[in-house]
């Protein structure tokens, strides 16, 4: 990317933080200009003030009809496409702000979204198969040397049982500190999660005994320069968790989609199914609306 468009990117991220705008939000706009930007110069498009209406359009065009980079046969998404269409009528207005007078209006163009659709599409896991995966995480990292697989067992246990345990979305996880961990009051505090919402979560003896074996044998013997929870990188939550799928026998197990989100999705789904409210449920997920934890009644 040339340096103007870098200095443009710096510029409307400081610009969005002056606003307010949560790190997460942030993040994911900085991630979609940034593809915007590179598109513009693989199109020879090499300043801002050539930008134009139908630029836009293109690409609007361009993301609908591109495949999704995870999943080949499938494309993006409705709210995943709203999530770049509104980052890059963002950049639209920051331009404004700035005095580019002759760039673009924001569009305002959004997709619907087909809710029935958006629930088919969520499968969750059970809770025996829940337990399957859990039972298989001896059976992993096996070509390893014992002191490194012992260390990343115990890293998958966390992370797996933390996940769904808690129910926390995957940047939740990641931006964990260890002092949100309160091993006296059976607690994790998450802070600013999605829509600037702190909340507390209680933890299961489950997820309690894990998190105590991974931060007391593990995790304070390492010398790294931050307090977060765990030493991996975000991106790697969901591989390690699709190798601890790869490795149980259960043909069933083995053909859902497993992450980070699913094990939230399953979480919720067995707390509804065990009994407890939809309130509860949604203030357990930092939900800002009940309607959103609502999916999880037509799941079951």
């Amino acid at each position: 990317m040339n340096t103007s468009y870098k200095a443009i990117l710096t510029e409307y991220i400081s610009w969005l933080d002056t606003l307010g705008y949560s790190e997460y939000s942030i993040a994911s706009y900085r991630r979609d200009v940034t593809t915007f930007l590179k598109w513009l110069e693989e199109k020879q498009i090499h300043s801002i003030t050539e930008l134009t209406d139908k630029h836009i359009k293109v690409y609007h065009n361009y993301v609908e009809t591109r495949p999704n980079k995870n999943y080949k046969e499938r494309r993006l998404g409705a709210t995943h496409l709203n999530k770049i269409f509104f980052a890059i009528d963002k950049l639209l207005e920051f331009l404004h702000q700035y005095g580019m007078t002759n760039a673009p209006v924001p569009t305002n163009y959004r997709m619907e979204v087909d809710h029935e659709a958006r629930i088919l599409k969520i499968e969750t896991f059970t809770q025996q198969e829940i337990k399957t995966l859990y039972n298989n995480i001896p059976n992993t990292y096996l070509s390893l040397p014992f002191k490194e697989r012992e260390m990343k067992q115990a890293e998958l246990r966390a992370i797996f049982t933390l996940f769904y345990g808690c129910g926390l979305r995957r940047s939740e996880g990641w931006e964990l500190q260890l002092q949100d961990i309160d091993f006296d009051k059976k607690t994790v505090f998450v802070e600013q999660g999605k829509n600037y919402k702190d909340r507390i979560i209680p933890m299961s003896a489950g997820v309690y005994k894990e998190l105590q074996d991974y931060v007391y044998n593990y995790r304070h013997r390492l010398k790294i320069n931050h307090n977060r929870l765990f030493t991996c990188r975000k991106s790697t939550f969901n591989p390690k968790l699709k190798h601890l799928q790869s490795v149980c026998e259960d043909e069933t197990v083995k053909a859902k989609r497993l992450s980070t989100h699913v094990l939230r999705h399953s979480i919720a789904t067995h707390l509804l199914q065990n009994g407890m409210s939809i309130e509860n449920i949604a203030l357990f997920l930092g939900h800002s609306s009940l309607a959103t934890t609502q999916i999880y009644t037509h799941l079951i």
